[in-house]
This record gives C-alpha cells, structure tokens and sequence, in this order.
C-alpha cells in the first residue's frame, strides 16, 4: 500500500500498520491481507452474486478486536460489499469497520456495504464504523452504508458511527432488532459541508420485554450541504426508548429531522428530542476574548460539539 492509502486506514480506523489479532483488509473491491484467530474466523462468502466476508466468534470470546477497514484508491470503481457477523453467547468483543476513498480523478467512486449482526445472548458489542473521503479528484467520493442489527436476550451493542469530511454524498440506514432486556446505544456523528448530502434512517424495535434504546445524533451542516434524518422508535413490550438529535446549521445548508415514535404496548416509555439552530454568538466572542480568530472560535465550537 502507498503512503495515501496507509493514510486512509489511520483515519477510518486509527491504524499505523497491521493491526494484531483478527482481521481482513479490503483494498480496490479484493482482498489485501487477512488473519483469523483461535477465537475468531473471518472467511470468504461463498454464496452467489454476494461480494464479502463472514465474521464468527466463539461463544465467551471477550477482549479480542476485529478490524474490517475497507479502502479505495482507483477512481470510477463502484462496488457492493456484504458482510456478516455471528457472535455467539457471553462475548465482550470490539469490531472496527469503516470505508475510505482516495479519487484522484473524475469518476465516482463508490463503497455500498450491508452489515448484518447476530449477537448472541448476553454478549457485548462496540462496533466503531467511520466514513471519511479525500484526494484532488473532481470524482465524487460516496457511500451508503446499511447496519441490521439482531440482539438476543441480554445483549448489547454500542454503535458508534462517524463521518467528518470528503464524503460527497450519503444515505444511511440503520436497523436494530432489540430482544428481552437487551439494549442498543447509538451515537452517530455527522459533518457536511460544500454542496454534500446526507440521509439517515434509522429504525430501532424494542421487540423484547425490559429492551432498551438510546440514541445521541449530533450533525453540522455547512455552506450549500443538506441533511435529512428519520429516526424511528417502535416499542412492542414493555421497554424505554430515547432519541435525541442535536444539529448546528451554517451559511445556506439545510437540515430536516423527520422523527417517529410508535408504542403498541401500554408499557413502552419512549422519547424523541431534537434540536436544530445555529452557533451562538456569545459562544463566539467569549472565545475570541481569549485570542482566538472567529474563525478559529468556530472550529474549536464544531469540534467540541461532535466529540
């Protein structure tokens, strides 16, 4: 790999070199490199049409990681990419995903990925999936990214999805199946700028007695960029469910939250907060007092909200 495309992995998955234990780097729509574990076998799918990877991990696996970046350098390369994971009981495991494309010429180039979780009872999941887009190119630079998750009895994952720059446009969906006293903690993080577009639908089902879902979206959209957000919480037993999207809009973006709240149960306890304005002005100057440029208070402000 050269230098841009080493540069890639460290942005989309803080790596400086081959990581250690399981994991499966794909490079230009193939594999690069790829190591299994005692505990955890990653292999190619085999099934028809289906371009991707199976992910199995041993019931009562625990602190072992699994890196899954996916990087393009070759401008006009479009590809669809499914993976699956099967995660069995009384699992603490880490897997870090994420996509980065370096176009360096005037073709699109595009990553669609479909990952599909099935997490077994009681066993716990981060799962850290960042987006990030660069290069000189007047190619656009696009992903769509799509999460189904399914938590049995006692599971939980902790999703945490980020995408701060150079992505021209993206649509993403979410989807998580919450079982008996099982629980899903989404915070997504989102930053769109130029004339960049981004959609989020996600859909979280508390199907299980004492299922819990929280979901923390934090956004910026700048200059000319537009987002849309469906945020949907559907409660079918006795649960708690809360969303809360907090946006900051700047120059002539626009940015829509679009929520849904559905109890067909007498217990479901369920939330929807969002908020959308812009940077305060006495955020600024109280800032700038202590000798930061205003543009300087407004970037230490932005990063600040989307830690």
């Amino acid at each position: 790999m050269d230098q841009a495309e080493w540069k890639l992995l460290k942005e989309i998955a803080e790596l400086e070199k081959t990581p250690q234990g399981a994991y499966n780097i794909r490079r230009n729509g193939a594999l690069d490199s790829r190591n299994s574990t005692a505990n955890i076998e990653i292999t190619t799918k085999t099934e028809p049409g289906k371009s991707g990877i199976d992910i199995r991990i041993k019931p009562g696996t625990r602190h072992e990681s699994v890196h899954i970046p996916v990087i393009i350098s070759q401008t006009g390369l479009s590809e669809m990419v499914y993976n699956d994971f099967f995660i069995g009981e009384d699992c603490d495991v880490d897997i870090v995903a994420g996509c980065g494309i370096h176009n360096t010429g005037c073709e699109t180039s595009q990553h669609d990925g479909v990952h599909t979780f099935y997490v077994g009872k009681n066993s716990k999941v981060r799962y850290v999936e960042r987006h990030y887009g660069e290069g000189p190119g007047t190619g656009k630079r696009i992903m769509n990214p799509q999460t189904v998750v399914y938590l049995e009895e006692g599971a939980t994952i902790n999703l945490e999805s980020t995408q701060i720059r150079g992505v021209d446009s993206t649509k993403r969906e979410t989807k998580i199946v919450v079982g008996k006293d099982a629980e899903a903690i989404i915070t997504e993080k989102l930053l769109t700028h130029g004339e960049q577009t981004a959609e989020s639908d996600m859909e979280i089902i508390l199907d299980g007695e004492g299922a819990n879902g929280r979901v923390v979206s934090r956004s910026v959209a700048q200059d000319q960029s537009q987002q849309v957000f469906y945020p949907k919480v559907t409660g079918n037993a006795r649960c708690f469910g809360h969303v809360q999207c907090d946006s900051i809009i700047m120059g002539d973006a626009r940015i829509s939250s679009i929520p849904a709240i559905v109890a067909n149960h007498v217990d479901a306890q369920l939330i929807h907060e969002a908020a959308i304005g812009r940077i305060a002005g006495d955020q600024i100057l109280k800032l700038m007092t202590l000798g930061l440029t205003e543009q300087e208070a407004e970037e230490k402000i932005l990063d600040g909200f989307l830690q």
